[in-house]
């Protein structure tokens, strides 16, 4: 074979490899956890945009947890705990960079922040996500202890001043720690009210930015796939 030859069969090789995808690049692998009575297909669109960046299919884990039908019966405590903790588990076990990040959506937000912080996760999570969540409760759950005699507005629930949520207060989840919020959003906003003690109850104390939309709950899951994608990145 001439020199030539060999010289040509190099930059093929070179450039084949500069122009295919970046499949085999180690990413954190990623937790996506579902909002109340929701489902996992709830985050298909961040799926999706997560698979055309290149992320492996067995490296998103999307929890399944709480009841379908008794939205009220679901709180941050109990067996709606264990679907997320084993899903952060097998997704730190198998990460290539043995970090995970994390994005919850509504409840899942806090449900996913309350497992963090409880089994000492904290070192593990690069980026915390939260979309739509009450970090500081809903108004339409009362203030506790004069909330609504339901689970999800109880002690472990989103009552305003819950001891769930005050003991999570100042906790921080991960290195990078984002939300995503709307003052649109009717089941964080009750009476178009969205701010606890003058900040929107969706933004996470210490957070390095929070993101405005002017979408509904559900829309905002949806409609911010693309920035979810980019900041876990």
């Amino acid at each position: 074979m001439s020199m030539i030859a060999i010289v040509r069969g190099c930059l093929a090789a070179l450039l084949a490899l500069a122009a295919a995808p970046a499949w085999s690049v180690c990413r954190d692998a990623v937790v996506l956890v579902h909002g109340n009575a929701g489902s996992p297909s709830h985050f298909d669109a961040t799926r999706q945009a997560l698979l055309a960046r290149g992320y492996d299919a067995a490296d998103i884990h999307r929890p399944d947890w709480g009841s379908k039908i008794c939205a009220a019966c679901n709180d941050h405590h109990g067996s709606e705990e264990a679907p997320v903790l084993d899903a952060m588990i097998d997704a730190i076990a198998g990460s290539c960079t043995g970090r995970i990040d994390v994005i919850g959506h509504s409840m899942g937000a806090t449900l996913a922040a309350q497992q963090i912080a409880e089994h000492g996760l904290r070192p593990y999570v690069d980026a915390f996500v939260g979309v739509a969540g009450a970090f500081r409760g809903l108004w339409s759950c009362g203030t506790y202890p004069f909330n609504v005699a339901t689970s999800t507005c109880g002690a472990w629930g989103l009552s305003v001043s819950s001891p769930f949520l005050d003991a999570l207060y100042g906790v921080r989840f991960g290195d990078r720690v984002y939300s995503i919020k709307s003052y649109y959003d009717a089941v964080v906003c009750y009476g178009a009210i969205c701010t606890v003690n003058g900040i929107h109850s969706s933004s996470i104390w210490g957070e390095n930015a929070s993101y405005n939309y002017p979408y509904g709950h559900f829309g905002l899951l949806d409609q911010t796939a693309s920035r979810q994608a980019n900041l876990i990145e």
